[in-house]
C-alpha cells in the first residue's frame, strides 16, 4: 500500500507506504550502488537511480486534495536516489569540490525535469548521513523526493515568507541573511557568493544555513559560478562537521527549493544542516517533548556552536 492519509487534526496530509518496510539492511560484502553490481553502470561519477522502495511513484493513483476525517489520495510522484560517488567507501566531506560540483548539477538537472512535471508541486533534496539517523545504505548518496503537494513544514515556511514580504516589502529571508551578517558571531563561514550561519532560532544543535547572496529560489536559478561556489561551500562544511570532533557525525542535509507550480518571489533556495550530534558522546533525540508538542528543546547554543565551528578546519572554501 502507498497512499497519503488525511490528518483531520493537524490538517495535513500523511503518507503511508507500507513497502518501505521491506528495505533492506545491507550486507557489507555486497552494495548495488558499486560499480560492477549490475545495478548501476560499470562507470559512473554521479548517477540517479530511482529507489527500489518509494513512498512516491508514477504509477501511484493521482493526488486529490480532497480533505476528510478518512480521507485518502494518491501519492504519485517520484523517488530518486542520487548516487554521489562510485567510491563506496568515500565519505561525502573527502569529496572534492570539483565532484560536489557534478552533484550540485545532478541536482539542478533533475530539478528542472521534475519541476516540468504538471503532477509535481514540490521537490525535495536531502541526504541522511550515518548509522543513527537510520541510514541502511553506507554508500555516499543522498535522495529527491517529488511531492504532489506542499507539504506542512514548507507551507508554514512559505507563508511566513508570504506575509513579511506584503508586510514589509522585503523578502525575509534576505532580512535574516542581512541580521546575521551584521551580528557576524554566527556565521560560521562566507564565500564569494553564500553565507553559512548557524541561525539564531536554530533547533538543532549545530543547526547550519546557507544562503545565496542573490536572491533566487531554486537550483536552476543559480549561475553556473553560483553552482560551483555552493559546491565549495558545502564541501567546506561537510568538512567541518567532520573535523569537529574528529568523526563522521550523523546529521540531515536538506536542500530548499520554491514550490515547483505557480509563483512564489517570496521564497529565498538555501541548504540546512541538521546535526544530531550534541556533544562529542551525546545523540540529540526527538522524545516526548519534540515529538509530542513540536516544541524543539535544543540543548546548544548557538552562538557558542558557531564559535566552535568557525574555528574548526577549513577555515575557507579553498
Amino acid at each position: 500500500m502507498s497512499e497519503l492519509r488525511w490528518h483531520p487534526l493537524l490538517r495535513e496530509w500523511v503518507s503511508v507506504a507500507a513497502a518501505r518496510q521491506n528495505r533492506p539492511q545491507m550486507p557489507r560484502d555486497y552494495c548495488p550502488f558499486c560499480p560492477g553490481s549490475g545495478k548501476v553502470p560499470d562507470h559512473y561519477d554521479t548517477f540517479l537511480y530511482p529507489n527500489d522502495f518509494t513512498a512516491f511513484s508514477p504509477d501511484n493513483a493521482p493526488f486529490a486534495d480532497t480533505p476528510g476525517i478518512f480521507a485518502a489520495t494518491g501519492s504519485r510522484g517520484f523517488c530518486d536516489v542520487v548516487l554521489y560517488h562510485p567510491d563506496h567507501n568515500l565519505l561525502p566531506s573527502a569529496m572534492t569540490a570539483e565532484h560536489w560540483a557534478k552533484v550540485v548539477a545532478t541536482w539542478r538537472d533533475r530539478t528542472v525535469q521534475l519541476f516540468a512535471t504538471p503532477e509535481v508541486a514540490f521537490v525535495q533534496i536531502f541526504e541522511n548521513a550515518g548509522e543513527a539517523i537510520g541510514v541502511t545504505m553506507p554508500h555516499p548518496h543522498g535522495q529527491i523526493y517529488s511531492l504532489p503537494m506542499v507539504p506542512p513544514l514548507l507551507e508554514r515556511e512559505l507563508e511566513s515568507a508570504r506575509l513579511h514580504l506584503e508586510s514589509h516589502s522585503e523578502c525575509l529571508y534576505c532580512r535574516l541573511l542581512t541580521e546575521e551578517l551584521k551580528a557576524e558571531k554566527r556565521v560560521v563561514l562566507r564565500s564569494g557568493n553564500f553565507a553559512a550561519f548557524v541561525p539564531f532560532h536554530a533547533k538543532w544543535p549545530g543547526e547550519i544555513q546557507i544562503y545565496p547572496n542573490r536572491h533566487v529560489g531554486s537550483l536552476p536559478d543559480l549561475t553556473l559560478s553560483e553552482c560551483e561556489d555552493l559546491a565549495r561551500i558545502i564541501r567546506a562544511i561537510r568538512m567541518k562537521y567532520d573535523n569537529l570532533w574528529g568523526f563522521p557525525i550523523p546529521l540531515m542535509m536538506m536542500v530548499r527549493q520554491r514550490p515547483a507550480q505557480g509563483v512564489h518571489p517570496y521564497f529565498h533556495f538555501h541548504v540546512e544542516f541538521f546535526p544530531i550530534q550534541r556533544s562529542r558522546d551525546k545523540i540529540k533525540y526527538l522524545a516526548g517533548m519534540e515529538s509530542g508538542t513540536g516544541l524543539f528543546l535544543n540543548d546548544t547554543v548557538a552562538e557558542e556552536k558557531a564559535a566552535e565551528l568557525r574555528e574548526t578546519v577549513p577555515q575557507s572554501v579553498d
